[in-house]
């Protein structure tokens, strides 16, 4: 028995609908142009991020020799 006749017999007032949630649109020109002007503003950003990058690998590298007893 689906759900709309379940609730008719028993009585009880049909489901509400609900309404569909839109994400909210996002301006990617304004994005793009606040990511390039932080950049700008610090070039050293990308330099960090790609030292972290390394570091991390090295360091999941390191552990995965260190577990399986590597060398």
């Amino acid at each position: 028995m689906g759900e709309a006749k379940r609730r008719k017999k028993l009585g009880i007032l049909p489901r509400e609908k609900t309404e569909d949630i839109n994400l909210p649109q996002l301006d990617k020109k304004a994005i793009q142009e606040k990511v390039r002007s932080t950049l700008y503003k610090y070039p050293i950003i990308p330099f960090i991020f790609y030292g972290a990058a390394i570091l991390i690998l090295i360091g999941g590298l390191f552990y995965v020799f260190k577990s399986f007893n590597i060398a």
